[in-house]
């Protein structure tokens, strides 16, 4: 599926973006953060990306599903639709009952998937990013390892069908979704589950809730390029 099917102009898109419970977030960085850090982080990481993401000029809202109050509080006062994770099945469930909430009801309506965890996320590159996905029923993109998906998009008429988890990127392939350029748009790649992925998002430039979470950590808990966040 290679022939662009979107129409010229991007449409208005829905972003749905899943939060996990904050107790449960981030459960890779437990060796070097403690579990407040993490919480912290994970929710920082979530304000910055639904943020940019409304700041983008594609996007007419973003739909986040969590069962967090905390979180959920936190991402409405942003401007984010909360919905909460009625099927408790997992994470592709949870996106598909976003997919539907933004619709509402229908099949009208492009909606993107787009991991909670970009904190260096950029308007102008998902922009970039979404003006790709409008000429593909159905789309993605890699994650910065290309083994994974932080976004995943459909067109109005075409279902989400997510299939996140482990590598996607290969499922969401071989599903029928094409795979999206992924140059010059490293900040709509860049999820972080490792300490690594977090030195790697400070590096690209992290958004106002990232870097007060990052500056804020223990002397202890520190990484690379947190400490002049």
């Amino acid at each position: 599926m290679n022939t662009p099917a979107g129409p010229a102009a991007p449409p208005p898109w829905t972003l749905v973006v899943p939060v996990k419970p904050l107790p449960l977030a981030k459960s890779r960085l437990a060796g070097p953060l403690s579990a407040p850090s993490r919480r912290r982080l994970a929710l920082a990481f979530a304000q910055d990306t639904v943020e940019a993401a409304l700041a983008c000029p594609e996007v007419r809202g973003v739909v986040v599903v969590t069962d967090d109050a905390r979180g959920g509080a936190a991402l409405a006062a942003l401007g984010a639709r909360v919905v909460p994770d009625t099927p408790g099945a997992g994470l592709n469930a949870a996106l598909a009952h976003g997919a539907r909430a933004a619709r509402r009801g229908t099949s009208r309506g492009a909606v993107a998937a787009l991991n909670a965890d970009l904190p260096a996320l950029r308007p102008a590159e998902l922009s970039a990013v979404l003006r790709a996905a409008a000429q593909f029923p159905r789309s993605f993109l890699p994650d910065a390892a290309e083994i994974g998906t932080t976004f995943l998009a459909a067109l109005s008429g075409t279902e989400l069908s997510p299939l996140f988890g482990g590598h996607s990127r290969n499922r969401h392939r071989a599903s029928g979704a094409v795979e999206l350029d992924a140059r010059a748009v490293a900040s709509v790649r860049q999820d972080v589950d490792t300490v690594a992925d977090l030195r790697a998002a400070l590096a690209l430039g992290v958004g106002p809730h990232t870097r007060r979470a990052a500056a804020a950590l223990p002397a202890r808990e520190r990484v690379a390029g947190s400490a002049g966040a």
